[in-house]
């Protein structure tokens, strides 16, 4: 499903900005999706944290083909090793069976979610070990698709912003953080296509 403003934003963001209307121009096709599961977008954040996509993407695949259905049970049922093997750091083995324990116990209430405050979710989801603001941050992305997300720490981001904006050159944080205020309300779009102008594999969680 693709967000019902995203057509509009992509014409915002395109008569605002000649780099974005570039890209936008150069991916037609491409479009923010969600996968429709809180559970799986959040393990898919985790698996995702502090390596590249694609090395992301064959992670999930082997703990996907190993825990079978992707739910709570399947993670918390399965020992450390067994996901150890699937490519997963002991960290982030400790981070899922974490997730999968809120999910499990009801700790964590998806239903809320969409009546609350992009800042009233990521202060709910950081409960959670491993789940800092960035993953937060890929939840309200890529599982609710909120419109005006600016993941001002994501590698990916700064480096195409630098890219497309600075011939490369380096940038602080508050000059990373200045391009919000550009594109806001639609930093959510902007980023994606930021994010797609890097790999030839879409992101998604």
């Amino acid at each position: 499903m693709t967000p019902e403003y995203w057509s509009d934003a992509c014409k915002r963001l395109s008569k605002r900005c000649k780099v974005m209307r570039g890209l936008i121009r150069e991916y037609p096709e491409a479009t923010l999706r969600t996968r429709g599961n809180a559970f799986s977008t959040l393990a898919r954040a985790i698996v995702g944290q502090q390596i590249s996509v694609k090395a992301a993407q064959s992670v999930w695949d082997r703990t996907v083909l190993t825990v079978g259905t992707v739910e709570p049970m399947s993670f918390l049922d399965l020992d450390d090793e067994t996901l150890r093997a699937c490519g997963l750091s002991r960290s982030k083995v400790v981070y899922l069976k974490d997730l999968a324990t809120h999910f499990h116990e009801k700790r964590l209430n998806p239903r809320r979610w969409p009546r609350m405050t992009d800042d009233a979710i990521i202060e709910d989801l950081v409960r959670v070990k491993g789940i800092g603001r960035w993953s937060a941050e890929m939840f309200l992305i890529f599982y609710l698709m909120r419109p005006n997300v600016f993941p001002v720490d994501d590698i990916g981001l700064i480096r195409a912003i630098e890219r497309h904006f600075h011939d490369g050159d380096r940038l602080s944080k508050a000059e990373v953080l200045a391009y919000a205020e550009r594109w806001a309300p639609w930093n959510t779009v902007a980023t994606w296509y930021l994010w797609r102008s890097l790999d030839p594999i879409p992101v998604e969680y």
